[in-house]
């Protein structure tokens, strides 16, 4: 799996580098700033391309364009965003976008190296990771007419999950309930978020899209 890396700390860049090259990854370019992010997507069309959401010259979101501009016109390479804080409206531009592929983490995240592992290979695949800090945020904030609060507390977190990418499986076994007891939760959560029959996934992009919204 070929995995291109932006960001603009070289003691990051080379420890995200290391942790992928370990992990079997080919890392096939390391750049420091959206152009160089660009031109080495553009050569070496990665499965994967690691991008901070901050980089020169004005370190305010220059990575999350260059993000929106990959996905725009390379669909097929899932991006992994990375930022130092929780900025919720850059996961929710680029995730209203194309969620197929997209992934959202903390920085702090890759410290839980195979968390971080698991995101790349999930993003590439085609799925979502969405940080759990990201998600907590936005579950513990509440608006009027907000459409979550007609989920019960266990559906709320079937959704947090849902939103981190995992599959109902993978929900089963860290709530520690049956499989037919998720199939439940989650048809559920699309009953309540009035998501009309439609295949499953779209249906779970839609959920975690009214998450993040919230």
């Amino acid at each position: 799996m070929r995995v291109v890396i932006a960001e603009d700390s070289a003691l990051m860049r080379e420890g995200l580098a290391r942790i992928l090259d370990d992990s079997g990854f080919e890392v096939t370019a390391q750049v420091g700033n959206a152009d160089d992010l660009r031109e080495a997507v553009r050569t070496s069309r990665p499965d994967v391309a690691v991008i901070d959401v901050r980089m020169p010259p004005t370190h305010t979101d220059e990575g999350a364009r260059a993000a929106r501009e990959i996905r725009t016109e390379y669909p097929q390479i899932g991006v992994l965003v990375l930022s130092q804080v929780v900025e919720a409206g850059h996961a929710l531009a680029l995730f209203s976008e194309c969620a197929e592929g997209f992934g959202y983490l903390l920085k702090d995240r890759v410290l839980e190296i195979d968390d971080f592992l698991d995101a790349v290979r999930r993003v590439a695949r085609g799925g979502t990771a969405i940080d759990p800090h990201v998600i907590g945020q936005v579950v513990g904030r509440k608006r009027a007419d907000d459409p979550l609060d007609a989920l019960t507390r266990r559906e709320l977190e079937v959704l947090a999950l849902m939103a981190q990418g995992l599959s109902n499986h993978g929900i089963r076994r860290r709530l520690v309930l049956s499989q037919k007891t998720v199939e439940t939760h989650v048809n559920s959560i699309f009953w309540k978020l009035r998501l009309a029959p439609a295949p499953e996934s779209q249906r779970r992009v839609l959920a975690v899209l009214a998450l993040l919204r919230a």
